[in-house]
């Protein structure tokens, strides 16, 4: 091609060697428009060759990545548990990008065929939205008190924070530091949501969140620990990702799977949503400490000493990949800027947290368990316990402790014997060499959400309208 020409034709692009497709319409406005400007030609084809598609991406082979596993079964229910967990992570790591996989003790399924299971682990070369799911930031924290009343605490950060969904009445709002907020305006992914992220903040979520009071074991100081993510902020971010990685899959690779798109991590986007990730992060923390605080004030005891930890995240390595844990504990050194060498990983209410220092197991990818995790959804343990009231099940199981629904609804669903046995995954915690337990929380008790639909606006309307049908019916 001579190094000027008048008007480039597809046919021209075709010569050049440029696959013909939808893009050349674009490519040909803004060659021409550059060639009428007076640009070379040279540096107008060097131009189009930047805006050509990027090569399809393939699924790898089910079996091109080996993912490391970390979990045996004790019965024939936690079997067809396991096989359903291998199945789904198999074609998670069919994922063009992703490096490498390991699932954990906990491990559970968590969605469709091929989404990341809770207790799964994925190194990739971009970042997975999919893969840390909407509850970002989940994670534990741990204040420690000295001379301090349990049963007092209990009932301070009772009154101090809220759970269930929603957020805090306007005249009961608190902020978070203003810094952080104008943070929150100035990323793409995160702009106007600053409502929310001051709605949302002291406010603890549903299902599996709780606070947790008990006696650290060697000292027999007395601890709060909370258990909750990013709340609204979180899961409008994970929206928003949602809907960029799904950009980015329609452009690199349709054949993968939603769940598992990606956005490039050289990208614009990319850079901000990373961005928009350690934002979210410190606001999650904020929270944590803000709960913790409010009970300490109310109570009037002193913390001592705290410390934190996420366990659905991403977390980049020395290695340039990005480590995304779907209920997995990090213990692998520096994990954060403002991470200690211990962790914290929850059983179920009525069992010890576990204090534990990371091994940054090579199998694990440097991850440790986030907890007891399940063998069956809560449907089935439900249907499980039929025959016995919510009543029995919850004196049964709660009889060593002061456990309380915030909603004053009973979750069976959230009891002890919803999750795997605590035995079995400190077992294989030590089987494995995931992380070393330096010491526990004894519980004393223990707040959640409860079942706060059982009593919500819509479903009353919907009973009160089926009342209303069958009067009319029997009139």
């Amino acid at each position: 091609m001579t190094n000027y020409i008048e008007k480039l034709t597809g046919k021209d692009l075709i010569a050049a060697g440029f696959e013909p497709g939808h893009w050349f319409s674009s490519a040909l406005d803004i060659g021409n428009a550059m060639l009428e400007a007076g640009v070379e030609t040279t540096t107008v084809m060097e131009k189009i060759d930047s805006m050509k598609p990027a090569p399809h991406l393939p699924l790898k082979a089910s079996d091109d990545i080996t993912f490391y596993t970390n979990i045996h079964a004790e019965n024939e229910h936690e079997q067809e548990n396991i096989d359903k967990v291998k199945a789904t992570m198999t074609e998670v790591m069919r994922t063009p990008v992703v490096k490498a996989g390991s699932i954990m003790p906990d491990a559970c399924p968590a969605g469709p065929i091929g989404t990341i299971p809770v207790g799964g682990i994925a190194a990739s070369e971009a970042i997975h939205p999919g893969m840390h799911s909407a509850d970002i930031c989940c994670s534990m924290s741990i204040s420690i008190f000295k001379d301090a009343d349990p049963c007092k605490l209990l009932d301070s950060v009772h009154e101090a924070t809220h759970f269930g969904p929603g957020e805090r009445s306007r005249s009961g709002q608190i902020w978070p530091e203003t810094s952080l907020l104008q943070k929150f305006e100035e990323n793409s992914f995160l702009k106007g949501l600053k409502s929310k992220a001051i709605g949302h903040f002291a406010t603890q979520g549903d299902g599996n969140h709780f606070a947790y009071v008990g006696t650290i074991k060697s000292t027999g100081e007395t601890a709060l620990v909370t258990h909750h993510g990013s709340r609204a902020p979180g899961a409008m971010l994970y929206k928003r990702g949602m809907a960029a990685a799904e950009r980015f899959r329609m452009q690199y690779s349709r054949e993968t799977l939603p769940q598992n798109a990606w956005i490039p991590a050289d990208s614009y986007e990319g850079e901000e949503y990373w961005s928009a990730l350690q934002i979210i992060r410190e606001w999650t923390k904020q929270n944590h400490r803000k709960i913790h605080d409010m009970a300490a004030q109310r109570a009037g005891f002193t913390i001592v000493d705290q410390f934190w930890n996420e366990h659905n995240f991403v977390f980049r390595k020395s290695d340039g990949l990005f480590y995304h844990g779907k209920g997995a504990t990090p213990a692998f050194k520096g994990w954060a800027d403002d991470a200690t060498d211990l962790t914290l990983i929850p059983l179920n209410m009525a069992e010890p947290i576990l204090i534990a220092r990371g091994k940054n197991a090579k199998h694990g990818l440097g991850f440790a368990p986030h907890g007891a995790g399940r063998n069956y959804s809560r449907t089935q343990h439900k249907r499980m316990n039929s025959g016995r009231t919510d009543e029995e099940i919850f004196a049964e199981e709660t009889k060593h402790i002061d456990a309380r629904f915030y909603c004053k609804e009973m979750d069976i669903s959230e009891l002890p014997s919803a999750y795997k046995n605590a035995s079995a995954v400190r077992k294989q915690i030590k089987d494995y060499d995931l992380a070393e337990v330096v010491d526990e929380v004894l519980p004393y008790g223990c707040i959640m959400a409860g079942d706060w639909e059982k009593n919500a606006p819509w479903r009353k309307k919907r009973a009160r309208k089926a009342a209303k049908n069958v009067k009319k019916e029997n009139a």
